[in-house]
């Protein structure tokens, strides 16, 4: 494939074979597709060692290239990843089907009766960086979901990606389902990917999962529609009716327990009438992580050790040991400002105030909004998901964590007796 004529041919017959594939999953039986998610779990052990070597020799060849050591450490794969992969598959197997799942049923005075089925999306690219894992991932909730899936994981990942794949065709060749149900696409071309998200006669959604460059990337190209989220700048609001301990523990956590996180908290309000009570004791614990604070001015008569905060750092998600800090005078504010700044990924109040918990709920405009829990909860697993492919801060199709039902969408049905319309 060294021009972008076999490129492009090499795309088109992934997406005709996808939808062909697609057009099969729809029908397929729960059984059927359990199965085939069984037999990919026992193939991925069976052939652990293969996976290892072929990951051995990616990484040897990103640490050649360069690769920086967050990402070369999300590429690399152990004996454990290899099992959670197969445990990961077997988890979704245990999930319920949401495919042809009947709801909203209601008579009609003319005497029909309306409601909606649940059915796949139909065909889902998927493209994403680094994690190997992530092929497993995605083969799973698609296939759970009744989709065909097209996937194109990082260049760095190539061998193991491919050799995953083998395992996800003979779980499905033992099922009986057709092995283009789910396709890893083989060139490293970033061509590729141009085709692929461009392509609505054969793909119906692309989740894109990597860096705020890549899904700026596929924004701006696709022509297909895309289910996204490109930064996750959390608050953590601390109301004037906090309790201290929860504040404390929830901060803690929501901040440094992981800071590359899209659903770790990038940003600190207070309310002013607890502001000089709390904000050193929570920025101490902040400081003695090693979380550098960039305040308002308030905070850093308050915090001595708090640099100055811009305008920019109050938008800014930074993956890393920084947090913006800001006293507000109340709720109000506090929801004023983060509807302003925030990405509308997660929020969450710290209070214990029912009333504003409850304004805090319905007036923030975030994916997910939270009560005296964590950030971190914001995540496909803790919801009840069972898996994620993805979060998105869109607004349609999905919105949150996307799961099972995220790759899924509804159709009216209609059941009638004869009748017909006056």
């Amino acid at each position: 494939m060294n021009t972008h004529l076999d490129i492009a041919t090499y795309m088109q017959n992934l997406g005709q074979a996808a939808r062909a594939a697609s057009r099969q999953m729809a029908k397929a039986s729960t059984a059927a597709k359990n199965a085939a998610l069984l037999a990919m779990a026992a193939d991925i052990r069976a052939r652990r060692d293969e996976l290892l070597a072929a990951n051995a020799e990616d990484v040897a060849e990103a640490r050649a290239n360069g690769l920086e050591a967050a990402m070369l450490d999300r590429l690399t794969l152990t004996a454990k990843g290899v099992e959670a992969m197969a445990q990961g598959l077997e988890q979704v197997a245990t999930l319920p089907d949401p495919i042809g799942e009947i709801t909203d049923m209601k008579f009609r005075p003319t005497g029909i009766q309306v409601g909606r089925m649940r059915v796949p999306l139909g065909v889902v690219g998927i493209i994403y960086e680094a994690r190997p894992n992530v092929t497993a991932d995605a083969a799973a909730l698609c296939l759970k979901s009744g989709n065909a899936a097209i996937l194109r994981g990082g260049k760095e990942a190539i061998r193991c990606n491919q050799a995953i794949a083998a395992s996800v065709r003979t779980g499905l060749a033992a099922a009986g389902l057709p092995e283009t149900a789910v396709q890893v696409i083989e060139t490293t071309d970033r061509a590729a990917v141009g085709h692929l998200v461009a392509m609505p006669e054969y793909v119906d959604v692309i989740v894109p999962r990597g860096g705020k460059g890549l899904i700026e990337r596929i924004s701006k190209e696709a022509k297909v529609p895309v289910i996204k989220h490109l930064d996750g700048n959390c608050h953590v609001y601390i109301d004037a009716s906090a309790d201290a301990a929860k504040a404390l523990k929830i901060l803690e956590n929501a901040k440094t327990q992981r800071l590359g996180t899209c659903n770790t908290a990038e940003s600190l309000l207070i309310a002013r009438p607890v502001a000089v009570s709390l904000a050193p004791t929570l920025c101490a614990m902040l400081t003695a992580k090693g979380v550098e604070i960039r305040g308002c001015a308030e905070t850093q008569a308050l915090v001595p050790q708090a640099k100055a905060a811009t305008e920019e750092d109050y938008y800014t998600e930074y993956l890393a040991a920084i947090i913006s800090c800001k006293v507000v005078a109340d709720v109000d504010e506090a929801i004023a400002h983060i509807n302003q700044y925030s990405s509308a990924h997660t929020e969450t109040i710290v209070t214990e105030d029912y009333t504003r918990a409850m304004r805090f709920l319905r007036e923030v405009d975030s994916s997910s909004v939270m009560v005296n829990a964590s950030t971190r909860f914001a995540d496909g697993f803790e919801y009840g998901l069972g898996a994620e492919i993805g979060i998105s801060t869109d607004k349609f199709h999905a919105r949150g964590p996307v799961g099972l039902e995220g790759l899924t969408s509804q159709k009216w049905i209609v059941f009638g007796n004869g009748e017909v319309r006056a």
